[in-house]
């Protein structure tokens, strides 16, 4: 049952990354067809970005009310429907449209699966599954380039994933026995019951428990911490993603093929490090994954940032910062269940999600605007900005969780 049910999330976690990298792929041509300029493209991704930070918000409350299988599969029919709407817009205005529900879904799935997998499976499988993010966001530009080589256009790629989508939404309607065999929905009472033992510091015997609204959640010693750490995080990612081609051709006068390559390396360290990351994950431990990534990007922002004459540096450097980026995100998810309890742990990813979309919304264009004033030669040192907060938080959260332990013990004991 187990393994079935991991198999479908495994899908669910291609599917996840399929529809992420179509607005980048197709919007050279898209905006012509459309009759908008390129800088148009910032108002859809903001669109999508604002629906996925207010539903990952709102998924504690949905996903306790109807099981994580059930808020999946809806989501993920959300998707789809949006991905075909996008295929028939023929307007800019109704791409906008369809934003909003693609947006919606892609933030309450995320939310979701996330904590399901935090839940109920090992590290290890959320470093594999977030690597499989990585594969279906790596196929849809090749999906792009041949609807856009084809007599498909753009629009054909659109309708071709959100077909795939479509599929995947009926497997998962499929399997939502599987899931509450699992994870069940408890009444209002009994999820209250093991809400209780939670907070007590001792696992429930069930699987569910009460809403824990977002104020409160808030509350809870070191959510802040998380949230910060993982907002630097992503802020990292995203920025690394987007800028990294350009720092090394602007500033370092690397030939534009060549910085396109190593950046795309970039994301290949993130796919093929959370792969392997996966093999090791259980025996070194959430934590250590977090302070390893963190370090290690530390090192390839250094290694781009030594003024030497080669750029044999720069180009390990980003390839270094992707290995070192591979665990971090997982490893931050995963870890929550055990920082902040299963009862709290929905509620507390939920904000999560909406701290990363921010940071993934947020930094890019703040480093455009900061390296339009000073230069591009800032971007190394943004970097270490956003590593350097991001290992703070983390250990600090770290020592703060050790403590609550400690005084837990000596209640127990006592």
């Amino acid at each position: 049952m187990y393994s079935l049910l991991l198999a479908i999330i495994y899908i669910a976690f291609v599917s996840l990354g399929l529809p992420d990298s179509l607005v980048g792929a197709g919007w050279p041509v898209m905006h012509q067809d459309l009759g908008v300029p390129v800088a148009f493209a910032g108002i859809v991704t903001m669109i999508i970005a604002s629906g996925t930070i207010l539903s990952s918000l709102a998924s504690e409350r949905v996903t306790r009310r109807f099981g994580a299988g059930a808020v999946t599969a809806v989501s993920v029919g959300l998707t789809a429907a949006a991905l075909v709407g996008f295929s028939a817009s023929g307007s800019f205005w109704m791409l906008c449209l369809w934003a909003v529900p693609y947006g919606l879904g892609a933030g309450a799935v995320d939310a979701a699966l996330n904590n399901y997998v935090a839940l109920h499976y090992a590290a290890r499988h959320m470093n594999w599954l977030h690597s499989f993010w990585g594969l279906g966001a790596s196929i849809s530009p090749f999906v792009m380039s041949y609807a856009l080589t084809s007599s498909l256009g753009w629009s054909g790629a659109y309708l071709v994933i959100g077909v795939v989508q479509a599929a995947l939404t009926v497997v998962l309607l499929a399997s939502l026995p599987l899931w509450g065999k699992v994870n069940p929905v408890l009444p209002a009472g009994r999820a209250a019951d093991a809400g209780a033992a939670d907070d007590a510091g001792r696992e429930p015997a069930s699987g569910g428990s009460a809403h824990v609204p977002l104020a409160q959640a808030l509350r809870i010693p070191g959510v802040v911490l998380v949230l910060t750490a993982f907002f630097a995080y992503c802020a990292l990612e995203s920025t690394s993603i987007l800028w990294a081609s350009t720092y090394l051709v602007t500033d370092r006068g690397v030939d534009p093929a060549t910085a396109a390559a190593f950046a795309s390396l970039f994301l290949l360290g993130i796919t093929c490090g959370r792969f392997l990351a996966g093999f090791f994950a259980d025996r070194v431990g959430d934590k250590q994954l977090i302070r390893g990534g963190f370090a290690a990007v530390g090192l390839g922002v250094l290694l781009i940032a030594v003024p030497v004459q080669t750029d044999v540096l720069a180009l390990a450097g980003l390839v270094v910062a992707g290995l070192g980026c591979a665990p971090v995100y997982p490893a931050i998810i995963h870890s929550t269940p055990a920082n902040f309890g299963r009862h709290s742990s929905q509620a507390v990813i939920g904000i999560q999600m909406a701290a990363a979309y921010t940071g993934s919304t947020l930094a890019p264009p703040l480093f455009g605007v900061l390296s339009g004033w000073v230069g591009a030669w800032v971007f190394p040192l943004f970097l270490a900005v956003l590593v350097v907060l991001g290992l703070l938080m983390s250990e600090r959260l770290n020592r703060l969780v050790a403590r609550r332990a400690r005084a837990d013990d000596v209640v127990l004991r006592s």
